[in-house]
């Protein structure tokens, strides 16, 4: 084993990054051993100098960040402070200055990936970035490693824990969407501004990361469909529960059926229960494989917290160290397909559609001649007179597959009959 330590650099160091240096710290030895050398933290960069760290020693903490990546000796840096800018330069940097680099923010991979690869690939760096997407759940190394000689045809995926915590506890209680909201938050797995998670940013970055690496493409954040759970009500949820289904918040990566083009996508849907993901419960990810070869692969645990992400972090960072020693490099960004990414009104999905409409004669045909015009055809129909009378009742449609526009079309059209008082809800369904 060779004595002299690896320096490690780790920029941010709040819920993942002190548990980064804790486990550092604590399991020095196994790390060392695994590793093949010791290594050392040689600093961390925080923005407020003044709070205490456990376990971590106050010579090391430093603000500025810029300083840290180029002094020259860092072998490994550790970004975990997220967010676009200053990560972007100071990774950069950390590569022109010969560092390594472990990351795990997703929306800076998501926005600006390729550039990063390029600038690592550039001065012979390592990029590794697995808790970027799922926290502790191994998914990157398997999809960039383990099926390299496989071909990826579908990716779906649970990838947010503290939206199927709040769609989980919709469905198990019903509670409407902002009592679980606020019970997401007092539990501690709902940020005080939550909108990153509930409106699906969170999970649509993930999902451009996941495509990238499942397609050999590249897919940036904005061609990702992002739909959140702000809109999903207790009625949704009982519908899906009527039809054997729960609601989840789903990223779905696809390849298309002729190999020429991929869809990455984010939004509510109802999956059978029968489905792999229905029994996904609380905080807790997973995403579902499609390979050729491989078939039906199902990667599931905790995708979030300060230990489950660190632990992919110090994953990373093995591995990384692994490659410093034998002076090489792991596998860099594989873009070779250059597959364009289809707009979502493009993508072949079915629809349950909830309308209130007039209770009486004729209504069914007029709502079915709107679906026969625009193509798209009908699976089941549900109707029910209200309870309290009214002249109104509901009507519950579910279609088959047909492109996302036809069925949107369908909906306008659909808004515009008399005999419609309104459209209650919309849901995808997916998972067949």
């Amino acid at each position: 084993m060779r004595t002299r330590p690896l320096k490690v650099a780790l920029l941010g160091c709040g819920v993942v990054g002190s548990e980064v240096a804790r486990i550092m710290t604590t399991h020095a030895d196994d790390l060392a051993a695994r590793i093949g050398a010791p290594i050392e933290l040689a600093g961390v960069a925080v923005r407020r100098p003044s709070k205490v760290r456990e376990g971590i020693d106050p010579a090391l903490i430093t603000t500025d960040a810029t300083a840290l990546v180029k002094r020259g000796d860092i072998d490994v840096v550790i970004e975990v402070i997220g967010g676009i800018e200053p990560a972007r330069a100071l990774i950069t940097t950390a590569f022109e200055h010969g560092a390594s680099v472990v990351s795990a923010n997703k929306a800076l991979l998501a926005e600006d990936g390729a550039a990063l690869h390029a600038a690592a690939e550039q001065y012979g760096r390592d990029l590794y970035y697995e808790a970027a997407v799922a926290g502790a759940i191994p998914l990157v190394r398997p999809l960039r490693e383990s099926l390299a000689g496989d071909k990826v045809n579908r990716v779906l995926g649970i990838v947010n824990g503290t939206t199927n915590f709040i769609l989980d506890k919709m469905d198990t209680s019903g509670a409407g969407y902002s009592e679980a909201l606020d019970e997401a938050t007092a539990l501690g797995y709902a940020e005080a501004d939550p909108t990153a998670d509930v409106e699906g940013f969170d999970a649509a970055a993930k999902a451009a990361i996941l495509a990238g690496i499942a397609f050999h493409t590249r897919v940036r954040i904005g061609e990702v469909h992002r739909e959140g759970i702000t809109e999903v009500t207790a009625a949704d949820i009982a519908s899906a529960r009527r039809m054997g289904c729960t609601v989840k918040l789903l990223a779905i990566c696809e390849r298309a059926t002729d190999g020429r083009s991929v869809t990455a996508r984010v939004h509510p849907a109802m999956i059978p229960l029968s489905h792999p993901l229905a029994s996904v419960r609380e905080a807790y990810n997973a995403v579902f494989v499609e390979a050729e070869a491989a078939g039906q692969l199902m990667f599931y645990g905790p995708g979030a917290g300060g230990s489950p992400t660190a632990s992919a972090v110090l994953g990373d960072l093995v591995a990384v160290c692994r490659n410093k020693l034998n002076e090489a490099t792991g596998p860099g960004e594989s873009a070779y397909t250059r597959l364009p990414v289809s707009p979502m009104g493009e993508v072949v999905t079915r629809y349950h559609i909830s309308l209130d409409v007039a209770d009486k004669p004729g209504v069914l045909a007029q709502v079915a001649t709107v679906f026969a015009e625009q193509g798209v055809s009908i699976d089941t129909v549900r109707q029910q007179s209200r309870q309290d009378g009214g002249g109104e009742a509901s009507l519950v449609v579910v279609t088959h597959r047909a492109p996302d526009a036809a069925l949107s079309a369908t909906v306008e059209a659909l808004r515009k009959l008399d005999t419609v008082r309104g459209v209650a809800s919309i849901m995808r369904v997916e998972g067949e």
